[in-house]
């Protein structure tokens, strides 16, 4: 058939017609523009990275990471993460199953509200957070009974949580819709109830795009700069994480050792970027449903 190609697992997919394609000169200037811009952007930068956190050898760097304020800063962001994802997590499966699953009013109202954070500032977003849990805020009770959230580990955790919370929820809303509801309502039909449905039927269909939430999640956490400032207080070897840590040796004039943990965070970005891939093709893989016919 014309305008076709079989694939190897037997699916059909469109030819471009070659009256519509670009000329090869186009498409290697299109390419080398790309390629160029990404080395300039991204790559270079990345080995700037690594070419200045060992500049004066890897002694130092490694000193640098084992100081004491760097140690904390970097115990303070693994643990923000570990308490932000998961609560992000139990968060985006429900936003998802409730905005998929059911009819109610409201609905676009509470899509709109899992996107706010993508549209404020996340310095705005720390204010917030300083104006209602602060010492002149909306809830003095707190400081009354001793409980502080501002400038210690919780405030760093809600406006963490503030920032995050729309990745697991995004990845997951759009492929329930693409799924439908019709091997939840067969499930019912057949006796199966409420988490007897979540972890049989709908869990594994969704996995591959919750880790792949969990993924995002993860890497904007433990990068989050700007929320996290407003309500830290810059409280050195306290309440400093690695990106506030890493500002702190920067205006100091320690620009290796500044460097030297800026480079933690490369290494992530680089880590998530991997698993980000694999994840995606296990999951376009998991979801080609002529490979699955063809047992593959």
């Amino acid at each position: 058939m014309a305008g076709y190609v079989s694939t190897k697992f037997g699916a059909k997919t469109t030819e471009r017609p070659q009256h519509i394609s670009e000329p090869k000169a186009v498409k290697w200037v299109l390419i080398t523009a790309a390629v160029l811009f990404m080395t300039l952007i991204l790559i270079l930068p990345i080995i700037l990275v690594f070419v200045e956190a060992f500049r004066k050898g890897a002694e130092l760097y490694l000193a640098s990471l084992r100081e004491p304020d760097a140690v904390s800063a970097i115990w303070l962001t693994l643990k923000t993460a570990a308490i932000a994802v998961p609560l992000n997590v139990i968060f985006g499966l429900t936003a998802a199953w409730a905005i998929t699953k059911f009819k109610f009013r409201g609905k676009n109202f509470l899509i709109t509200l899992v996107d706010l954070p993508f549209a404020i500032s996340p310095v705005i977003a720390g204010l917030v957070f300083v104006l209602l849990f602060g010492a002149q805020g909306w809830f003095p009770w707190l400081q009354e009974n001793g409980i502080k959230i501002i400038f210690s580990l919780p405030g760093i955790v809600l406006a963490t949580i503030f920032v995050t919370f729309p990745f697991v929820a995004r990845e997951l809303i759009p492929l329930m819709q693409a799924q439908g509801t019709q091997e939840e309502e067969a499930a019912a039909t057949l006796g199966a109830r409420g988490w007897r449905i979540f972890w049989k039927v709908t869990l594994p269909n969704i996995k591959w795009g919750l880790l792949y939430g969990v993924i995002l999640c993860n890497a904007r956490a433990m990068g989050e700069f700007g929320a996290v400032s407003v309500v830290s207080g810059h409280i050195r070897g306290s309440t400093n994480t690695i990106p506030l840590h890493i500002q702190i040796l920067y205006n100091e004039y320690q620009f290796s050792a500044a460097f030297a943990v800026a480079s933690l965070l490369v290494l992530l970005a680089v880590v998530t970027l991997i698993v980000k891939t694999l994840v995606e093709w296990k999951f376009k893989q998991h979801g080609n449903p002529a490979q699955v016919e063809s047992g593959e």
